[in-house]
């Protein structure tokens, strides 16, 4: 949440080490999303109605100014309840501290209900008949649900008659709620959409729709033209899990934050000490054509640039690679670049059997080593120096497979050549990109951000995202580089490209945590 000048971040953390368990909100501050300071936990178990653990939650800003926060604990029978915490003291500009009324938990699951599956409450929203709303994840046997709570206090929620939304697709959890403005189409006036994002505890994928929200009757109605469920739109098609969005007011932006777990084995996990990494923060806005929601990541992450590489109008032929030199280390890098597919002509026939297929699907079948007519063509990253260890970022262009015959564009992070590593995890993920190359001259451009072992790639401009965790044992610290490759028979041409050195983000102790 933002409040008075200050970026709250709360997460899920374990104290006690680096494997899951002993569940806190851990808290950390900042005033520029790139720099943080550590502070202690802002809410642990301390009371019969979160003795088992403080599990996720959100905040919301009341009318009067005063932050809160609705969290789900664990209480001693096991159950998932939510509470709710209030800061102690709104003079300190950090909030350090939190208190938790004894009135809690404020709502608990109602008889006959699966109290194991039971949590995640949302910001809460208040209508025009002055009622808080907000919604919880649970689930009825297989169906997945977003169900939906009212107050008039904060105190006091009761359940409205139906759910939000539902799915058959297992447990929802991390529902976010929230409104976007919609562009006008064709002439028309825009307006409001909603959008709800839930993750899929079966899958450990998030899906989103948007659509019409009717305050009145509380009912929330997603586009036609979408799908619903396991075949719908994701905010990102790599290792994106947990997310969570909120109103920055200070700039009326819209953040998403996201969790990325660990591909490596707990052992390694232990041994190094932590365990999870949040994504970079990521600006999220409904496109232009309102048909998907777009990501970009925060435009302050781009005071952490440094030394800076250019690359103009370089021809890639078939088979060739091009290293991008001149950074001190490339295993901490922002590279932006555009790619223009020369002949779409060579472009392969979309295969009918990938219709019904996903798009990691394809990728799979079709990785960054498998020679086609445009693509594989983009970038090798954290690449040793014999190139034994490398992973691709890279698009693939098909002719004939998409709405009225335009082209499908492939997106793929393939880390299937990243490490030597052993006990990793290493799933090529990939995503469909919504870009007509024909009208664009067959221009798709890209940005990359390297860090150590994330990667987080933008296609088109936000429209296709896809983070991968990696674990080089040779392409680390000044030993990694940066390549640009085409394994396509089209020549692609780099029409630009800009990569910077990233500094590291300053990550510093509270200075009052021990007095």
């Amino acid at each position: 949440m933002y409040y008075k000048g200050v970026y709250h971040l709360f997460y899920q953390y374990n104290p006690k080490g680096a494997v899951w368990g002993n569940i806190v909100w851990a808290h950390a501050v900042s005033t520029d999303l790139v720099d943080w300071v550590m502070l202690p936990p802002a809410i642990y178990p301390t009371a019969p109605f979160d003795v088992n653990g403080c599990w996720s939650g959100s905040a919301t800003v009341l009318p009067d100014g005063t932050p809160v926060i609705m969290y789900t604990g664990i209480d001693g029978e096991n159950r998932q309840v939510q509470n709710v915490a209030y800061p102690k003291d709104l003079s300190d500009p950090y909030l350090r501290e939190w208190v938790k009324p004894d009135y809690n938990p404020v709502i608990a699951p109602a008889p006959g209900m699966n109290a194991t599956a039971f949590r995640d409450p949302t910001t809460a929203w208040q209508g025009p008949d002055g009622l808080w709303r907000l919604v919880i994840g649970t689930k009825d046997n297989h169906r997945g649900l977003a169900m939906l709570y009212r107050s008039r206090d904060f105190k006091r929620w009761a359940p409205a008659r139906r759910a939000l939304h539902s799915g058959d697709t297992g447990m929802w959890e991390c529902p976010d709620f929230y409104p976007v403005n919609s562009p006008g189409i064709g002439g028309g006036g825009g307006g409001t959409k909603h959008v709800l994002k839930v993750s899929l505890d079966l899958t450990r994928f998030e899906y989103y729709t948007f659509g019409e929200y009717d305050n009145a009757t509380d009912t929330y109605v997603p586009d036609a033209a979408l799908a619903d469920g396991n075949d719908g739109l994701r905010y990102d098609y790599g290792n994106f899990y947990a997310s969570k969005t909120f109103l920055d007011t200070a700039k009326q932006r819209r953040i998403l934050w996201g969790w990325a777990n660990e591909s490596d084995s707990t052992a390694d996990d232990v041994r190094k000490g932590w365990a999870g990494v949040q994504a970079v923060p990521r600006k999220v806005w409904l496109a232009p054509d309102g048909k998907q929601l777009v990501q970009w990541p925060v435009a302050e992450i781009e005071s952490l640039r440094g030394n800076h590489v250019n690359v103009t109008d370089t021809l890639l032929k078939a088979g060739q690679h091009f290293e991008v030199s001149g950074l001190g280390s490339p295993a901490q890098a922002d590279v932006e670049a555009s790619f223009q597919v020369m002949d779409l002509d060579k472009a392969e026939p979309f295969d009918p059997a990938w219709r019904a297929a996903d798009a990691q699907t394809v990728c799979a079948a079709r990785g960054a080593e498998a020679k086609g007519g445009v693509g594989p063509f983009g970038l090798w990253v954290l690449a040793s120096d014999d190139l034994k260890e490398r992973t691709a970022v890279f698009f693939r262009v098909f002719k004939g497979g998409g709405d009225g015959g335009k082209h499908v564009v492939l997106m793929c992070n393939d880390p299937s050549m990243s490490s030597h590593a052993d006990n990793l995890y290493k799933p090529t993920f990939a995503g469909f990109v919504d870009v007509d190359v024909a009208q664009t001259g067959g221009k798709i451009p890209l940005r990359t951000l390297i860090d150590h072992s994330v990667v987080e790639s933008f296609g088109a401009n936000g429209k296709t995202c896809i983070l991968s965790r990696m674990y080089p044992t040779k392409a680390i610290g000044d030993k990694a580089r940066l390549y640009l490759f085409n394994n396509g028979e089209s020549d692609v041409k780099v029409t630009h490209l800009n990569a910077y050195e990233m500094r590291s983000a300053k990550i510093t102790a509270d200075v009052k945590q021990n007095t």
